[in-house]
């Protein structure tokens, strides 16, 4: 038996971070929003725990114990007393390095198909538990939809959505360190007096509307200017974005890719085009949000 579970790419409508605690991780206040890009997750029973992944840029996944998917694999096997012995197979199709938490997913995704494959029965608690366990951008990858998470992203609120919302994601010619970005956070902040981060009522309230005007007023990423700091020629495509019409252009979590909301599908079309002609990016997707979280998607 094998069983594939399809997981979403998701979008940092907003990203307030607080200063670094005495652990090294900051405090977030992170809205996020799941998009239609999705990888997929395949686990086969296999004498032993391997992981192969095909798609674009799949020759920078990690196939060894490092990839979150594994160590899904690892702790739901550990957590029920059994050989955590699977082919997981990964389907790329969410950027590799790309600040939309393709890791995230692929581990959220594994988590999910072990679960049904082994037939732990698990509860969602458990499973999130895990997901916490394994990374900050996890727990969201399970759920889905659109979440206020805190502490250190984990700790999740569902948000309501009154619509569907439209983007167009630029993709870089390379990719980002998420810790790198939040090193050059801090040093960019070094002596500087930074709150402690809070989500905005308003962007919240446009979410819960389906306002994409109103969210594009209050869409916000405290990382950017780190980002773009590491990365200065985001700028060019963030400009092209806004240019074309984009109702918001910002950069995706940690980067590099570039996110831009746009009213309907024909300005995601116009923007689109005007960034592929620009050159200032490798690739572009079209995506709607929000998008379900982890999903068995079929078993054979």
């Amino acid at each position: 038996m094998s069983v594939t579970v399809r997981v979403p790419a998701k979008v940092n409508v907003q990203l307030a971070v607080g200063p670094a605690r005495s652990d090294g991780f900051h405090p977030l206040a992170n809205v996020f929003l799941a998009v239609g890009l999705y990888d997929e997750v395949t686990v086969t029973p296999a004498d032993e725990l391997r992981i192969t992944c095909a798609g674009p840029d799949a020759d920078q996944v990690p196939l060894d114990r490092t990839n979150l998917a594994a160590r899904a694999a690892e702790a739901l096997a550990a957590r029920y007393g059994r050989d955590p012995g699977v082919h997981i197979h990964i389907a790329k199709d969410i950027p590799v390095a790309g600040g939309m938490a393709g890791g995230s997913a692929d581990g959220a995704g594994a988590l999910v198909a072990c679960d049904a494959l082994w037939g732990t029965g698990a509860s969602r608690e458990e499973l999130l538990g895990i997901c916490a366990e394994l990374g900050s951008d996890v727990p969201f990858s399970l759920v889905g939809g659109a979440a206020l998470g805190i502490g250190r992203g984990e700790q999740l609120t569902p948000l309501e959505t009154g619509g569907t919302f439209h983007w167009v994601f630029a993709m870089a010619g390379r990719g980002l360190s998420t810790p790198a970005v939040f090193r050059e956070f801090d040093r960019l902040g070094e002596g500087a007096d930074i709150p402690d981060p809070v989500a905005s009522q308003e962007l919240i309230a446009a979410l819960a509307k389906g306002d994409p005007d109103a969210l594009a007023a209050a869409v916000s990423n405290d990382l950017q200017p780190a980002a773009l700091s590491l990365f200065p020629e985001l700028a060019a495509t963030l400009a092209t974005g806004r240019a074309a019409g984009a109702l918001a252009a910002l950069v995706s979590g940690s980067g590099p890719t570039t996110a831009f909301l746009v009213r309907d599908p024909e300005s995601a079309a116009a923007v689109a085009q005007a960034l592929v002609a620009s050159g200032t990016c490798r690739t572009v997707r079209t995506a709607l949000g929000p998008a379900p979280g982890a999903t068995v998607a079929g078993a054979a």
